[in-house]
């Protein structure tokens, strides 16, 4: 297992930026696919985008495209969410979340066992 911290939230007007940063506090980070997902008020959690443990494959769903970027850093055990051009509608509470492998499952937020605790963001019109 690894236990998550999330970081990098906060206040900004729509069209700014943000990036959030998901650290391993304890256990290896590169080993497993990680998840940005987010739940904004009286919302269902939504998985918002995804990398595998080597990098090579990600994937976001269609209303970040062109607008937020997943990375990591190995050197640091972190991975990274590049967020641009924030519209209101993206004021959340974003996780993120850890999985071992990678396949469609993980495109789905029940495939994800080990969480952070949340960071708020939120964008002001």
């Amino acid at each position: 297992q690894v236990q998550l911290e999330e970081s990098g939230g906060g206040l900004v007007q729509a069209g700014g930026s943000l990036r959030l940063s998901c650290a391993a506090s304890e256990g290896t980070l590169s080993s497993y696919s990680v998840a940005w997902v987010r739940q904004a008020p009286g919302k269902e959690r939504e998985l918002v985008s995804c990398v595998n443990s080597d990098d090579s494959n990600s994937y976001s769903i269609n209303s970040v495209k062109g607008r937020f970027t997943i990375s990591r850093d190995y050197t640091k055990n972190t991975v990274y969410l590049q967020m641009n051009s924030l519209k209101p509608e993206d004021t959340a509470v974003y996780y993120c979340a850890a999985a071992r492998g990678w396949g469609p499952r993980l495109m789905k937020i029940s495939a994800y066992a080990d969480w952070g605790q949340g960071t708020q963001v939120t964008v002001s019109s």
